[in-house]
């Protein structure tokens, strides 16, 4: 595997015979200036070096630098493996445009400030026609693209780190929940063991709050008493050199 292949990427999946050209994405961004007043959470970009002979171009907004792979007439990117679709009943084919961080940022993708321009500038592309999904590779997770512009654009002015657009949570063959992508944004994952006193509906809310606290105050690293939405008492145990926390059905609330 390449460093490239490696790295974090965004990627928009359009229908047969629709991915932009360079054209197509010079106006985007020339519509955005033209305009002068973004929306909250919307993104302005430029092109800042063209290779477009070569099927990518290179995108610079707040100062960093994106490649845009798969533009149109140039073969398009490999399609993203299967994953989890949202707001979609099934994930779509078509042709791959992939958005990454430039060579500077390779390294940097999981840090807060670089991941929201990057989903900033993905929303910003998914608003071109044609596209029927977006897809964030750590988490496996394709998203239908209203639902991703809507969810990105809300974090991006102030809302709710999307949890459920950029981490992904997956059930084992033992019924245990493993989150999916947060070890980007935290160097850690959730796992939620199986236990009847505790719903996959409710392992997920719980997954939800704990994803965004961790993304705002770091990663958990000592135990920790929570209390589900039915009133719940938990545990978050990190294991495995903090790599992973265990959250568990307490016996009996704390201290009883």
């Amino acid at each position: 595997m390449t460093e490239r292949d490696a790295s974090p990427c965004l990627s928009l999946v359009f229908a047969p015979g629709q991915r932009p050209d360079r054209a197509a994405i010079a106006a985007l961004a020339a519509a955005q200036v033209g305009a002068g007043n973004l929306a909250i959470g919307d993104v302005a970009f430029s092109i800042s070096h063209d290779a477009a002979d070569e099927g990518w171009l290179e995108l610079l907004t707040n100062g960093l630098t994106f490649d845009c792979r798969g533009i149109s007439p140039a073969p398009p990117e490999p399609l993203p493996a299967a994953g989890t679709p949202i707001g979609m009943t099934a994930n779509p084919g078509g042709e791959t445009l992939v958005l990454t961080p430039g060579p500077h940022l390779r390294h940097s993708a999981g840090l807060l400030p670089i991941l929201r321009v990057l989903v900033g500038l993905g929303a910003r592309l998914a608003q071109l026609p044609g596209v029927l999904a977006v897809v964030w590779s750590p988490a496996g997770s394709w998203v239908e693209p209203a639902t991703f512009m809507r969810t990105v654009h809300a974090w991006l002015g102030g809302g709710a780190f999307p949890a459920l657009v950029l981490t992904g949570l997956e059930q084992q063959a033992n019924g245990a929940m493993v989150t999916r992508g947060l070890d980007l944004l935290a160097g850690q994952e959730l796992r939620f063991e199986p236990d009847r006193r505790l719903s996959p509906a409710a392992m997920a809310r719980i997954a939800v709050r704990l994803v965004h606290q961790v993304v705002l105050t770091g990663p958990i690293e000592t135990e920790m008493d929570l209390v589900g939405p039915a009133g719940e008492a938990l545990l978050a145990v990190p294991v495995r050199q903090g790599s992973e926390v265990r959250v568990l059905v307490r016996a009996t609330g704390p201290g009883g």
